[in-house]
């Protein structure tokens, strides 16, 4: 009875992870797809951006026209990168100064709730990390003048060095 229990338990458990196998290889393939369609669509519209921008030099458009066009281009280039399939696309490359001190990183987040998580804990660390770059400087200027008498020992600053390199790696 005890051994029928803990099969039971058991392909239970196979069930359980060959459904979520399922399930996470559906979504990778779904995400796949949109991840090619949003690339696709982006192409497109540079395309044919770029064919309205050729026929305006030859000419061949009228440009109140070419700026209804234009805008719609915007509109549709925006629904893209600002809404819900900005995930799909590929991340852009930051500059030199981000990679330095943040390395190759990407901030998109494919849902809302993510995006806001992520938001709010950078901006606690943030917080916290502005309060000790002021607390620890503000500590040595005040140990310096009332109890190093105006010689600021090199341990202390080394400290405060060694916690500024953990801070940044």
């Amino acid at each position: 009875k005890l051994e029928e229990k803990v099969g039971r338990v058991m392909d239970q458990a196979r069930e359980l992870h060959e459904s979520g196998a399922s399930l996470l290889w559906k979504i990778s393939n779904e995400e796949q797809s949109l991840r090619q369609k949003a690339i696709s669509l982006e192409s497109s519209i540079r395309r044919v951006r770029s064919l309205i921008n050729s026929l305006i030099s030859k000419k061949l458009l009228d440009p109140e026209f070419a700026r209804k066009l234009e805008e719609d281009l915007q509109r549709a280039s925006s629904i893209l990168t600002d809404g819900e399939a900005a995930a799909f696309l590929p991340a852009e490359a930051q500059g030199r100064f981000l990679r330095m001190f943040l390395g190759p990183i990407n901030v998109r987040a494919s849902r809302k709730e993510v995006q806001l998580k992520v938001k709010e804990e950078y901006n606690s660390y943030r917080d916290r990390t502005a309060f000790l770059f002021l607390l620890f400087p503000l500590t040595l200027l005040i140990l310096k003048s009332w109890i190093w008498e105006g010689c600021l020992p090199a341990f202390p600053v080394q400290l405060y060095e060694a916690w500024l390199l953990f801070l940044y790696t």
